[in-house]
């Protein structure tokens, strides 16, 4: 039987909520990525965010969208290195100019099965809006699309699920596909 391999010690994996609605899986993402060894988590558009130094947010709200995010973050959002992004085509492009293999999750005639996927070293994974996913705009900036075969009768994973999914298969078992 042969053994999955996790990505080299070199390796960067960043993921990149974009236009996530809730504070909870905003918090959950946190925890997800930062127990899977992500490097740093990405947050974009209307995505909610803890609070930061100079928040421009009125105070109120952005207390509030703490304490929600850290209900289920634990913490993590303390430990997991983190920023707002306010362009996510510009910080996709630096990405990619960094080295960064641009990656979607999502269901799309693009997508291959993660199964068959194989990440280079550093790579970005951009996740969408929880009802309508990653929209045309944000698909035409991936390298590739990615998604989880789904065996039951419903047509999605909660976005958080999905990530966790797709990032223990990205981090741990990318190497095998017969080990998935």
């Amino acid at each position: 039987m042969l053994m999955p391999r996790s990505l080299n010690k070199n390796s960067r994996v960043v993921l990149i909520a974009h236009n996530i609605r809730s504070t909870h899986n905003v918090g959950s993402l946190f925890r997800t990525a930062e127990g899977l060894g992500v490097s740093e988590l990405l947050l974009s558009g209307y995505s909610p965010y803890p609070k930061l130094t100079r928040d421009k947010r009125l105070d109120y709200l952005a207390i509030k969208q703490e304490k929600q995010i850290e209900k289920t973050a634990l913490g993590s959002q303390k430990m997991l290195p983190w920023r707002k992004i306010n362009n996510l085509a510009a910080e996709v492009s630096k990405l990619r100019n960094d080295g960064y293999q641009i990656v979607g999750l999502e269901q799309h005639k693009r997508a291959i099965n993660i199964k068959n996927f194989r990440p280079k070293d550093m790579i970005a994974v951009i996740l969408g809006n929880e009802t309508t996913g990653l929209e045309a705009d944000e698909i035409k900036l991936c390298d590739l699309i990615v998604e989880i075969p789904m065996l039951g009768k419903k047509e999605s994973f909660n976005v958080v699920q999905a990530a966790a999914m797709a990032l223990f298969a990205i981090v741990h078992l990318n190497s095998n596909v017969d080990s998935l």
